[in-house]
């Protein structure tokens, strides 16, 4: 079953109107019919099943049939950071990374970006990007969808770390010199509900000076194994690995 956000909170007996471009995919492009089930999730990240009761010209009305009460999210809130790349490498990492279960996106401008990020397309980008998240959260059967924010500096950024319980940084000099513990240490420690912020740099990825503010900021500096990865690449292996950590071997 397709699976929708809505935003109006849940009031008991009432049906729950949906418009727009969550009608339009569920009338025009699903060919949903009265008495086809769909999900439904909540601002409150509640979600249900509900029966299509009403299709009319511009909106339809849903009921609830049945709560869900198996969590879709990782036990612990994560948010990647990652430094501005070309193409739609972005794209990609949010894509696959709200599949994969992350709780926030950071984008920021690192030394080596070689993209700046352009004030006049900022809104335009960034409903693109609210849209490729929310689509993701919907296929992944997710109860939230990941907040992404607009680039910020790599010092605002570091002022944005100190809200988080624990602070990684990806570099690949230190899986060059054989460093593997620092994310399982990291992931051992984690309890349920706390947040992780790690950070990745573009393409050329982190300059030393980058790495050692990092540090003095009180950031683990981790290896990601003996292989390089890419830069779209490496948040996706992080994600992964928490889950199995957090997940499949609790």
């Amino acid at each position: 079953m397709q699976r929708y956000f809505i935003n109006d909170r849940y009031t008991e007996d009432v049906p729950v109107v949906i418009t727009g471009e969550d009608y339009h995919h569920i009338v025009r492009v699903m060919r949903m019919k009265e008495d086809d089930r769909i999900f439904v999730v909540f601002p409150d990240h509640s979600s249900a099943v509900a029966r299509i009761e009403t299709i009319s010209s511009d909106y339809l009305e849903v009921r609830v049939v049945e709560w869900e009460t198996e969590t879709k999210e990782l036990p612990v809130k994560v948010a990647i950071a990652s430094g501005l790349p070309k193409g739609d490498k972005l794209e990609l990492i949010f894509q696959k990374g709200t599949e994969l279960g992350a709780d926030q996106f950071i984008p920021f401008n690192a030394d080596r970006s070689i993209v700046k990020w352009d004030e006049k397309k900022a809104k335009k980008k960034l409903d693109r990007w609210e849209k490729i998240v929310k689509e993701a959260a919907e296929q992944s059967h997710r109860n939230i969808v990941p907040a992404v924010s607009p680039p910020v500096s790599f010092k605002q950024l570091l002022t944005l770390s100190k809200q988080f319980d624990y602070t990684l940084v990806a570099y690949e000099e230190e899986a060059r010199s054989g460093e593997k513990g620092n994310l399982s240490k990291a992931l051992s420690s984690a309890e349920d509900g706390q947040s992780i912020l790690v950070v990745f740099g573009p393409e050329g990825g982190l300059t030393e000076k980058e790495i050692d503010l990092c540090r003095n900021e009180g950031f683990l500096v981790c290896g990601l194994g003996p292989r390089i990865l890419r830069t779209e690449t490496a948040p996706l292996y992080v994600l992964s690995a928490i889950s199995y950590q957090l997940e499949l071997m609790r």
